[in-house]
């Protein structure tokens, strides 16, 4: 089995189409196809169900992808190891992060990454905490900033980044609006606004309202911030948010919450043995000394 092969699978794979793989590596479709079928004839298996239109993993192919695409990281923070004790850094540095991490000054960090160290290529992803958390088990980020998930998947390091209260949000009309505070068992049977269920901050809030037995009804989900302040500005329901949101300028009122002490941690995710490039950006984070994994 050769690297050439594993990168020509996980290229088809990911454009599920030989066509569009063969664009994206810039090598001749007949080439790539007779790479992919002798790793067949050597896996003794089908690692794709092909047709005229697209093509699919089998079971044995989204088995190998995972590998694949373990061995290939593999691959590249060793290169990058090497170039390091050279002096250089280079190869690529992916990075996963939430929309509104707000704790750290990531585009700040990545400019400052990217004038150091010109030749590592940049790539940055924006989605849920559950997304990047699977994503970087995969091998396909480096780097994530989550929501710290309530279970640490396999494969994976977690290292804790801040923690910030969560306050109530909801419309400056609302009966709460006017409170200094609000307790959680209050907000039973309240319409809510929120995040879809695989975000951070709604699993966070879910096991945090689901602990106080407050019953409570997800009427509008949203996938941006800006959507779900508008929503609660305009009172059409309530919302639980991490205490920075209050900066994002919108109608809705914040209120602390009393209770369980409702906080919102955030993480740093990791493989468990990351490249040159994820060591120098985790030092620009915070000094080593501060970034104990857990």
């Amino acid at each position: 089995m050769e690297l050439r092969q594993l990168e020509y699978f996980v290229a088809v794979a990911e454009e599920c189409h030989f066509t569009r793989a063969a664009q994206r590596l810039h090598v001749a479709q007949s080439g790539l196809s007779a790479s992919i079928r002798s790793l067949e004839r050597e896996l003794g298996a089908t690692l794709f169900l092909r047709s005229t239109r697209q093509v699919e993993l089998t079971e044995a192919g989204r088995a190998l992808l995972v590998e694949a695409r373990r061995a290939l990281t593999n691959v590249a923070a060793a290169r990058d190891a090497v170039a390091a004790v050279q002096g250089l850094l280079r190869g690529r540095l992916a990075v996963g992060t939430l929309q509104c991490l707000c704790t750290v000054d990531l585009p700040g960090i990545l400019s400052r990454f990217s004038q150091a160290h010109p030749g590592v290529d940049i790539q940055l992803r924006h989605d849920s905490s559950g997304a990047l958390i699977e994503q970087v088990r995969a091998g396909r980020l480096d780097v994530a900033f989550v929501t710290r998930p309530a279970r640490i998947p396999d494969e994976v390091m977690i290292t804790p980044l801040d923690t910030m209260p969560l306050l109530l949000a909801c419309g400056p009309d609302h009966p709460f609006a006017a409170r200094d505070r609000v307790d959680l068992r209050e907000l039973d049977g309240l319409p809510f606004v929120d995040y879809h269920p695989d975000w951070g901050t709604r699993e966070t809030v879910d096991r945090l309202l689901a602990a106080n037995c407050v019953d409570r009804h997800v009427a509008l989900e949203v996938n941006d911030v800006h959507s779900l302040l508008d929503l609660v500005g305009n009172g059409l329901g309530v919302a639980i948010l991490p205490g920075n949101f209050v900066h994002k300028g919108s109608r809705a009122r914040f209120v602390p919450l009393t209770g369980d002490a409702p906080v919102w941690e955030t993480a740093i995710v990791t493989p468990a043995s990351h490249s040159a490039a994820a060591s120098v950006l985790l030092d620009m984070v915070a000094p080593r000394s501060r970034l104990q994994p857990v």
